[in-house]
């Protein structure tokens, strides 16, 4: 059974008041979404693949055919999605119960818990789990653990990587294939995905949760496109969280020099745990001044006079008050965090009404001819 999004030990409404979380993901993007913000985090959905159902039938079926005539000795069931999917095809097609019955005496291996589960709601059983729920851990059961020559059936998920059916093939006699659906990028005009990757840019997310490897490649390759690669990378090693929901997600953000938070059961129940608890702990700047404890959470700051949503000016102005800590923060360098060309008078102009937002006098204080800072 999946983790109930809201089963979180101190749930709270707010734990993510004034974060932003992008979300990359398609199939049950809407519980992640949802679970995020009941929680009070601004989400910025923008999914980089989206599952689609085979477009015709017909091959499926033709696969389905194929596989029950062989009877074949080991099937690797990959995802649960897939299974169900390829079971409705096979039913609708009048093949459920000659499927079910020619794979009653093979053994089925999983790739993990979800694909056990769609094996079992198949009324079938299997004959064991690879041990690190990745496609080639699951094609190494079947080298290590089984002769050589058998006949395999594969159910293809998404993204399945040709390299694992090739060295099924190079010791085994006959590898049938089915692929009951597949990712497919966002359509042309369909424009979430660019504005995601300049959010991140730009640092106007504080995190992007991830739920598969080939939806941060899309992410990756979309970033190319566009010639901000490397900008995102910059991002998501600093400024921007990326939280992946496990090892196999990971890895192409390792690969890339970016350290993703990841929890240790892989579910997205616990990856939402892992973000609240992630960007409560590391992500909230505290100052105490001589007003009262300044906090700054994502877009909003909470002070003595009560909590106050930045305006992204503000907030980058704010950012860089708090990050000195009290030490002086020059005109220049924060004429250089606005948009466009602004000179000292922007600045001013700027300050002033971050000033009247923030409702403390002296608060912010003015060094004469240098710049600002925060009294603490």
């Amino acid at each position: 059974m999946p983790d109930a999004p809201d089963a979180v030990p101190g749930f709270r409404p707010d734990q993510l008041t004034g974060f932003r979380i992008g979300v990359t993901s398609d199939r049950r993007s809407a519980d992640l979404i949802e679970a995020l913000e009941r929680r009070g985090a601004v989400v910025t959905h923008a999914p980089t693949l989206k599952i689609t159902n085979a477009h015709l039938d017909e091959p499926v079926i033709a696969d389905t055919r194929a596989i029950i005539a062989a009877k074949p000795d080991v099937l690797l069931a990959t995802t649960a999605y897939g299974i169900r999917r390829w079971f409705e095809v096979a039913d609708t097609a009048g093949l459920g119960h000659e499927l079910t019955e020619a794979l009653e005496s093979t053994a089925i291996l999983v790739r993990g818990p979800k694909a056990r589960g769609g094996i079992r709601a198949a009324g079938l059983n299997d004959a064991g789990m690879s041990p690190q729920e990745t496609t080639e851990s699951l094609v190494g059961m079947v080298l290590d653990e089984y002769p050589t020559g058998l006949t395999i059936a594969v159910q293809m998920h998404g993204f399945l990587d040709a390299a694992q059916l090739d060295r099924l093939r190079d010791v085994h006699a006959d590898v049938l294939t089915v692929a009951p659906y597949r990712w497919t990028p966002p359509e042309q005009n369909d424009d979430r995905v660019r504005r995601l990757i300049e959010a991140v840019c730009a640092a106007q997310l504080d995190c992007v949760t991830f739920t598969s490897a080939p939806a941060v490649n899309a992410l990756f390759h979309g970033a190319e496109e566009m010639g901000m690669l490397d900008q995102l990378v910059d991002a998501l090693r600093g400024p921007v969280v990326a939280a992946a929901v496990g090892p196999v997600t990971a890895a192409p953000l390792i690969a890339a020099g970016i350290e993703p938070i990841q929890p240790e059961r892989f579910r997205m129940g616990a990856l939402i745990r892992l973000v609240c608890e992630h960007l409560e702990q590391n992500r909230i700047q505290r100052v105490t001044t001589r007003h009262g404890v300044l906090e700054l959470r994502g877009t909003v700051v909470d002070l003595p006079a009560g909590r106050i949503p930045l305006a992204p000016t503000a907030l980058v102005l704010l950012r860089a008050l708090v990050a000195a800590n009290g030490s002086v923060v020059t005109r220049d360098f924060l004429a250089g965090l606005l948009p466009g060309t602004p000179d000292e008078h922007a600045v001013e102009v700027s300050m002033s009404r971050l000033r009247q937002l923030l409702k403390t006098p002296g608060l912010i204080a003015t060094v004469v001819k240098r710049g600002y800072r925060l009294d603490v």
